[in-house]
């Protein structure tokens, strides 16, 4: 009965991929025509099958360019980075779109010692970290028993500088690996869809208004009341916005 199970899971993905693979070149063939609105549809099919990749959110933000969609074709640009966060066309296309948004909104500049650790830290993912951590583990093992069980007082010493030198280097990708999945699990980024709208002091429409927002403005989701969202933006204001205004990346 499993071994049905799977070979009808496996004729389902297979049926699935080449049903995706085919909307994505009717997708690319609209879009090479013109039929940005088409090709849209096309793409966001491939979506609902719950099949996410780099290249159909950057040709879904591309399509959504060029009907100046300016909140959508951020929006895709980004969840595009997000899953190939190293792609020079993404970075480019991302920043030709982010010049058609009103806010102007300054980066608080960090210093050397916390964006050095940043860049570090960044510089693989949680999973990354990890395994890393294990292979210093594994070599620690490793070095220690040759260390142990060595004659020679050279490979004796050698054995036991590295093993510590591993050792070290385990702790390191530990505290990393924690430390990228703090980060990521801060990391709530939003982008606003609505064309205007109101951030206000407190979560309801009788507060104070603090500023103005219009879309394709990222922000950062701090905390959630109801129907309300508190955001950070880049230089550091926050305020409360409606939850209908953004959507989360």
């Amino acid at each position: 009965m499993k071994n049905l199970i799977y070979i009808l899971a496996f004729l389902f993905s297979t049926v699935t991929l080449a049903q995706n693979d085919a909307l994505f070149e009717k997708g690319n063939t609209l879009y090479n025509d013109g039929e940005y609105a088409q090709a849209i549809d096309a793409y966001k099919a491939i979506l609902k099958t719950k099949k996410h990749s780099a290249e159909v959110y950057f040709n879904l933000a591309n399509a959504h360019y060029k009907l100046n969609n300016i909140a959508p074709s951020i929006y895709y640009y980004e969840k595009a980075l997000q899953l190939d966060p190293n792609d020079a066309d993404i970075k480019n296309n991302l920043s030709f779109a982010k010049n058609m948004t009103i806010d102007a909104i300054d980066v608080l500049p960090e210093t050397g010692f916390t964006k050095l650790g940043k860049k570090i830290t960044h510089a693989f993912t949680f999973d990354g970290w990890a395994k890393l951590a294990v292979a210093f583990a594994f070599l620690f093992v490793v070095l220690f028993l040759a260390y142990y069980f060595s004659f020679s007082t050279v490979k004796k010493r050698l054995a036991f500088i590295v093993s510590n030198v591993s050792l070290l280097l385990m702790v390191i990708s530990l505290v990393l690996a924690f430390h990228k999945y703090n980060l990521d699990k801060k990391d709530n980024p939003a982008i606003v869809f609505s064309q205007e709208s109101k951030v206000k002091s407190e979560p309801n429409k009788r507060s104070e208004e603090s500023f103005r927002l219009h879309e394709g403005t990222k922000v950062q989701v701090l905390d959630s009341i109801k129907e309300w969202n508190k955001i950070k933006l880049s230089d550091g204001k926050t305020g409360w916005i409606s939850a209908d205004d953004i959507k989360a990346l």
